[in-house]
């Protein structure tokens, strides 16, 4: 008898919505059909609302280990599976950074014990050049954020190191994941800035050029060296337009594409929002404004930008209440993604189709976690999936989220959050956390398999 039976589901497949029921066994979707005629061991009667692949987060900052006044592995977690995600890939900026075999043990052990979530981790990129083949080995998801720019964290590299490490990422076949800023922009225009306390000058002391130009910077090392890579949070449309240029290049010359995410923040707020934001709305890269928002989210709609991910960076309020130069960069938004996503699509802003895919197929598929059956609604796979009712709009609070500061950009934006989020077959959320922490499992990387296969 199959663990899970899901009846009267709308789900999306082959392009359209239809009515659907859904086997789980052991984790796995084991039969999608109109009707199933099977006796499972519990049912759930979805009445009709959208049963949709979970979301995939590669890009989020859970602090731990280090930081955990600010979030931990699993109140970072309960966020994600609150918000409709079932799987997370963290980024190396904690205290110690993961740069080496033991940072990267400590930080598995963690997530081991604490997340309800799956989840993948990346290795750092710093002055670490010998350290990387250790780590991919370790099981790394991909290398990075690859700052070029001082940011949270302070792991900034020069270029020359950048280049030396692409070398050795496109040796290992691994992913290369950058935070694209030029540093010399920077400093110029934060020296011009240097008695402007405005939040806004924030937006103008890294000006879209500063992506601009270090995406061609980037764009053309990866090209020299050969290395895949992935651009985080673009958020300027110059960048876009980099990228765009080389992704028709690449396609003439059969070479690999070179990805990119956007975030919510930057698809959904804009300058006009510093107003109303101030201190709590400082990220890296800034808020751009409506020209750059609009450019962004065209250039989701046609696929030039692949994927959304959060960028889920939080603070404590204590520490964004500071003047604009002081305050740390970043903001939480782990849980409102899939709901500002979900509440894009009804608002006609995107298609459905190009919603999913940029929220569990295309990570998966970029990141290797289609390997570990990560990112669709299909026979095989894992049943990491979410129930929604379209009807229910709601508007975000920061107070009801589920991460540990308590705040958000997106107070009082609208949203579409998810009745039931379901991880291998497991309900982890319906309404309230219903997972044991540590159920999370650990989704290792190709270097992983390649060094216990002996493949180099």
């Amino acid at each position: 008898m199959p663990d899970l039976l899901i009846k009267n589901a709308k789900i999306f497949y082959d392009n359209y919505l239809q009515p659907a029921e859904i086997v789980i066994d052991e984790g796995k979707v084991i039969k999608i059909a109109k009707e199933a005629d099977v006796i499972a061991g519990e049912v759930i009667d979805a009445a009709g609302s959208l049963v949709l692949p979970a979301g995939i987060d590669v890009h989020v900052h859970f602090r731990e280990p280090g930081l955990t006044h600010k979030e931990d592995w699993y109140t970072g977690s309960c966020a994600a599976a609150a918000g409709g995600i079932a799987t997370v890939v963290d980024h190396p900026n904690t205290i110690p950074p993961t740069i080496d075999k033991k940072s990267f043990e400590e930080k598995l052990k963690l997530a081991s014990r604490k997340s309800i979530v799956d989840f993948g981790i990346h290795g750092g990129v710093t002055n670490n050049i010998e350290k990387l083949t250790e780590l991919w080995g370790e099981g790394v998801t991909a290398f990075g954020e690859i700052f070029m720019a001082e940011s949270t964290g302070g792991l900034n590299i020069d270029e020359i190191t950048l280049e030396k490490a692409l070398g050795i990422l496109n040796e290992l076949g691994a992913i290369a994941v950058i935070h694209a800023e030029d540093d010399t922009i920077r400093l110029e225009c934060e020296a011009l800035l240097k008695n402007d306390m405005s939040p806004s000058s924030h937006s103008r002391a890294r000006p879209n050029i500063c992506e601009a130009t270090a995406v061609q910077k980037v764009v053309d090392l990866l090209r020299k060296t050969g290395a895949r890579g992935h651009i985080c949070h673009v958020s300027a449309f110059e960048s876009v337009g980099v990228l765009g240029r080389d992704r028709y290049i690449a396609r003439e010359k059969s070479l690999s594409p070179i990805t990119c995410e956007v975030t919510p923040h930057h698809l959904f707020l804009s300058t006009r929002d510093w107003e109303r934001l101030g201190c709590y709305g400082k990220m890296n890269p800034p808020l751009r404004d409506r020209r750059s928002v609009k450019f962004l989210l065209n250039s989701l709609n046609d696929g030039t930008i692949d994927i959304v991910a959060s960028d889920h960076a939080p603070h404590c309020e204590s520490e964004k209440d500071m003047d604009i130069k002081t305050a740390p960069s970043g903001v939480p938004g782990v849980e409102t993604l899939m709901p500002l996503m979900l509440m894009a699509v009804k608002k006609n802003l995107l298609p459905l189709g190009r919603m999913v895919d940029a929220t569990s197929a295309a990570p998966a598929r970029i990141f290797g976690l289609d390997r570990h059956s990560k990112g669709r609604l299909k026979v095989g796979f894992d049943a990491d999936l979410i129930i929604v009712d379209t009807k229910k709009v709601t508007t975000i609070k920061g107070e009801l989220l589920h991460g540990k500061v308590g705040w958000t950009p997106f107070e009082g934006v609208e949203a579409i959050f998810p009745d039931i989020t379901i991880s291998r077959g497991n309900v982890i959320w319906d309404g309230e956390i219903s997972a044991p922490r540590g159920r999370g499992n650990f989704l290792p990387g190709t270097g992983k398999y390649m060094a216990t296969s002996g493949h180099h």
